[in-house]
């Protein structure tokens, strides 16, 4: 496997020989990569190969999932994920995650990004009014909802649903946002605002993404990790994963041979 690293890139997630089984069945083995700060960490694979599941590893949402068993290391910050000290719900603050659907809360537009502020003891209106409207600024949504913001989320748009959930993940201002093929169910025009949102994010966040789209690979990432059978084949910048890989296996995934 082909890996590049910058030494002055600091890497907010390094996982190093991370295996992850669901029962007898083995998703992932020996997983050795890292995410850096401030970029944008494709994760690209055929269906079933291990993708979602190393995602989701990151901020041990898998744990939900019966009968799962874990070896190896994820490093995150310069500390291991599954340390003592380290509950769940401080790793889920600082390491937020946007799903493939949009899943708004049936509350109201503002609501929906005041909730996770008022999970952690945020009750000034004025101070709660300040976080939505940045938010939804920063998701490029605010011209669109500002007059709307005690409507039901579930009037908007499908794009502009996903782009609220990824406001509200703003809202408790991750270190690190996870997105699992967020555009994968809306339309061209709504997947370009989400892609243009995202490399806006990356100057204050760290993203990885995984997309079954590999134009969207190219367009927006600055790494790329080629997952095949549970696997990472190969792990490298971008430029060099979709123009020269050195694995052939990778070549025919990019070109379109399989997947």
């Amino acid at each position: 496997m082909l890996k590049t690293v910058e030494v002055n890139k600091k890497a907010m997630f390094e996982t190093q020989n991370f295996n992850l089984w669901y029962g007898e069945k083995q998703a992932l083995k020996n997983i050795d990569i890292s995410i850096h700060e401030k970029e944008v960490t494709a994760i690209i694979g055929p269906s079933g190969c291990g993708k979602s599941t190393y995602l989701k590893a990151l901020n041990r949402m898998v744990e939900l999932v019966p009968n799962v068993r874990m070896t190896g290391k994820v490093i995150y910050d310069n500390k291991s994920i599954f340390d003592p000290s380290v509950t769940v719900e401080q790793l889920r603050t600082q390491v937020g995650m946007v799903f493939q659907k949009p899943n708004p809360f049936p509350k109201s537009i503002y609501d929906n990004i005041a909730y996770g502020p008022k999970i952690h003891g945020i009750r000034n209106k004025m101070i709660l009014d300040e976080i939505v409207e940045t938010s939804l600024r920063n998701a490029y949504l605010w011209d669109e909802v500002k007059d709307r913001l005690h409507e039901n989320a579930y009037r908007l748009s499908g794009g502009q649903q996903q782009r609220l959930c990824i406001a509200r993940c703003l809202a408790i201002d991750p270190r690190v946002i996870l997105m699992d093929e967020p555009t994968s169910a809306l339309d061209p025009q709504s997947t370009l605002k989400v892609e243009e949102l995202i490399r806006t994010l990356k100057e204050k966040y760290t993203i990885a993404i995984v997309t079954h789209n590999m134009q969207q690979a190219a367009r927006i990432s600055d790494r790329t990790a080629f997952f095949l059978n549970g696997e990472v084949v190969e792990f490298a910048e971008t430029a060099h994963i979709f123009n020269n890989p050195s694995d052939k296996r990778t070549e025919g995934y990019v070109s379109g041979q399989f997947g």
